[in-house]
């Protein structure tokens, strides 16, 4: 088993309050993240967005692991996650997580591509974690020129 941890320090209440994020790895260390950064544009991060982050990277890895066990040795992935934060009663939830898709793969045709893009949404941990409902759009190399 392998465990990752990640902390949270929040300093002050509500709107006023001002966070810091650390992860283990310290690519996160004291990241500011509060009310600014999660509904506004300033600097520093969000849950949402290090979700985004999470998921996009995992299915990635789940896809680049498919096509190795395929006999794939050339390809570029590029996921871009879009995590939506909804208004439920008075509060909040993440209702949705799509991924969009932008491979170049060579030695696979499309149809294939897309079955394995749609089994590694499926199965990588962050999918299986979030519980969410999910949509997935891929487009080719051909198709994104």
């Amino acid at each position: 088993m392998i465990t990752r941890t990640a902390s949270a320090r929040y300093d002050g209440t509500g709107k006023e309050g001002k966070g810091r994020l650390t992860t283990q790895s310290g690519v996160l260390d004291a990241s500011p993240y509060g009310f600014g950064t999660r509904f506004g544009d300033e600097k520093g991060t969000n849950p949402e967005e290090l979700i985004a982050a999470a998921h996009a990277g995992c299915f990635t890895m789940a896809l680049a692991f498919a096509l190795a066990k395929e006999g794939i040795t050339d390809a570029t992935l590029e996921t871009k996650a879009r995590v939506e934060l909804d208004k439920e009663g008075e509060g909040f939830r993440i209702g949705r997580s799509d991924l969009e898709l932008t491979a170049k793969v060579r030695g696979i045709d499309d149809e294939k591509l897309r079955q394995l893009a749609d089994d590694a949404k499926a199965d990588c941990p962050v999918s299986k974690l979030l519980n969410a409902e999910m949509q997935l759009t891929v487009r080719t190399a051909a198709e994104a020129a």
